[in-house]
């Protein structure tokens, strides 16, 4: 398990007095309880099933009455770094509730950690002391944790964080393929998980709509467990988390501002990882994978290289799409199949090959890299020999991954003109021209230009159908641009759009 970071007021938790806190509502008997777990190791304190699901309880009380239904607490949620001794005793005097949800937090990570770490077969598990003895269900004690997570303004990140995690490693006792790791004699009703587990999975997909590195960091711990759960993974794949993944890869390998760190890029592309095994057994997956373009965000982290470890599990990802096949999930109805082959084909699209080469000629210290670099040189150059010079081409426009070769000629374009009508005569090949001439990657809007100008001699009518399709009102914007190579070819893509006879003027 990942470590849960100090709460910024955890020096104030030794001061915590329950009798005057009247607003927790405890017990006598709850406050003993309390007492006497401060006073032994949390070994001691989760020793029986009894005495740990009656501990857990009192703690998810005091959350619950704690953090309130009126949101984040007035001070202690907004800071950020660990409080001195002094100033943290203080915030207990100045914002006690706020203090009192960090130290329930701290104790139900303690809790579910120690749960974790006791051998199989220990009579006291994470199932035994979250899930009733007599029905199998979920405790109802569990709803704080998720209303933690909804706090609204700024919310609370090291309350929201924790509840996560938590949660997460509640809930996922409760499925179907964990029961080898919790108590098999002990009966859990897993129906009783499917709903919290959706809407931990719903607030993750929230977060992940955010481009700030601050939401990555509430969520990325929380996912990275999550995807050892087969049934969280299927659960947050059809909630739109592949996308999710591929767009944070995208733009953290731009150096944009407040994208991902290096530790967080390992995290998305850890779970991009993990769900691509479950291309073989779900034809929608593979269909998401391929529609959310994965592939592109798996290259770039490979070509950027930003860590070995991150290159490592993008290869790894990588890999797996490569060698996926249908046999076990075929998909239902006339859509196309998506398979390895519908991967490798991006794969050449994005440029894969030349970083694999270039990757081979290093010496690698982990074995793991050296055996899918093997694995992706022998797949890749396989199916580049299958594929056409206009499968390739069709291949990187898809990909938006242009680079100047000879793709880009004139030959090209003279020997492969009719093609650009597409096998729908629907022209679809120029429309995605003419959005990369609108891409944030000023060498791809260059070739991009060029392409529509050499369609435009080269087709019949080429020049009536691209402006047809707007190719001339995006393309004159970018005759004034500061990029002087960009410049020149949007001037002379104009000019050709404007000439009859391009060849006589040239």
């Amino acid at each position: 398990m990942a470590s849960l970071p100090h709460s910024p007021v955890a020096h104030a938790f030794s001061g915590i007095q329950w009798d005057p806190m009247q607003k927790l509502r405890l017990t006598n008997s709850e406050k003993h309880l309390l007492r006497t777990a401060e006073a032994n190791p949390i070994d001691y304190t989760l020793g029986n099933r009894e005495e740990s699901a009656a501990y857990v309880k009192v703690v998810l009380k005091v959350l619950a009455e704690a953090s309130g239904a009126s949101g984040p607490s007035s001070k202690v949620s907004h800071l950020k770094e660990l409080l001195p001794e002094d100033e943290a005793l203080q915030m207990l005097y100045t914002d006690p509730m706020g203090v009192v949800t960090h130290y329930a937090i701290t104790k139900l990570y303690n809790i579910v950690v120690c749960l974790k770490e006791k051998k199989r077969g220990n009579s006291v598990s994470v199932g035994t002391t979250f899930f009733n003895e007599e029905d199998g269900h979920l405790i109802d004690e569990w709803r704080p944790l998720l209303r933690v997570l909804h706090l609204g303004g700024s919310g609370d990140a090291f309350a929201q964080r924790g509840a996560a995690y938590c949660l997460a490693y509640i809930l996922m006792a409760g499925c179907p393929s964990q029961r080898f790791a919790t108590d098999r004699s002990y009966n859990i009703n897993h129906s009783s998980v499917e709903e919290p587990l959706q809407a931990l999975i719903s607030w993750i997909t929230s977060q992940l709509q955010s481009s700030a590195s601050a939401s990555l960091s509430l969520v990325t711990p929380t996912l990275t467990a999550l995807m050892s759960c087969p049934e969280a993974r299927i659960m947050f794949a059809n909630s739109g988390g592949i996308g999710y993944l591929s767009r944070h890869l995208r733009y953290g390998t731009k150096g944009a501002k407040n994208s991902a760190t290096v530790q967080q890029l390992y995290e998305l592309a850890f779970c991009l990882w993990a769900l691509s095994y479950e291309c073989n057994s779900s034809a929608i997956i593979r269909a998401t994978f391929a529609r959310d373009n994965a592939v592109n965000s798996l290259v770039d982290i490979v070509s950027s290289a930003p860590r070995e470890k991150v290159v490592r599990v993008a290869l790894s990802a990588l890999r797996t799409l490569a060698q996926c096949n249908a046999e076990t999930a075929p998909s239902s109805g006339s859509k196309k199949e998506v398979t390895g082959s519908t991967f490798l084909n991006d794969m050449i699209g994005c440029g894969l090959i030349k970083y694999v080469d270039q990757m081979k000629e290093r010496q690698w210290t982990d074995p793991d890299i050296v055996e899918d670099l093997d694995v992706l040189h022998r797949l890749l150059h396989l199916n580049f020999k299958e594929m056409s010079r206009w499968d390739v081409y069709l291949a990187e426009v898809q990909s938006g991954c242009l680079e100047w070769g000879f793709l880009h000629t004139e030959k090209f374009f003279k020997e492969n003109a009719k093609k650009f009508e597409g096998p729908d005569g629907n022209f679809f090949i120029v429309k995605l021209l003419i959005a990369l001439m609108a891409s944030n990657d000023e060498e791809v809007q260059a070739i991009a230009c060029y392409d529509i100008g050499e369609f435009v001699r080269h087709y019949p009518n080429g020049r009536a159908i691209a402006r047809s399709l707007g190719a001339k009102d995006i393309v004159m914007k970018l005759v004034d641009h500061q990029n002087k190579e960009l410049q020149r070819h949007a001037l002379t893509a104009v000019s050709k759009m404007l000439v009859q006879n391009w060849a006589a003027v040239h």
